[in-house]
């Protein structure tokens, strides 16, 4: 799977490094993927998610289920 948080559907981006001289060389700019296993109360199981610290916050506010319905309708998590 591609390196994409599951939840916000953020990918990594490029950019430049620029040296003090400004010479400019492609890097990229990753993002913090953790894989991780949420505990779902609605189907009672784990649900493991590759998700951005920035998911799991979103995760933490609006709750598990709720954010994977939308995240579905997004279409960026396929869950059985």
């Amino acid at each position: 799977m591609a390196k994409v948080c599951q939840v916000t559907g953020r990918k990594r981006m490029k950019g430049n490094n620029v040296a003090h001289s400004k010479l400019r060389t492609k890097r990229d700019f990753s993002l913090n993927l953790k894989t991780k296993r949420f505990w779902s109360e609605e189907e009672q199981r784990f649900i493991t998610l590759k998700v951005s610290c920035k998911g799991m916050r979103i995760i933490e506010k609006n709750g598990l289920d709720a954010t994977i319905r939308e995240a579905k309708k997004k279409g960026l998590v396929n869950l059985v």
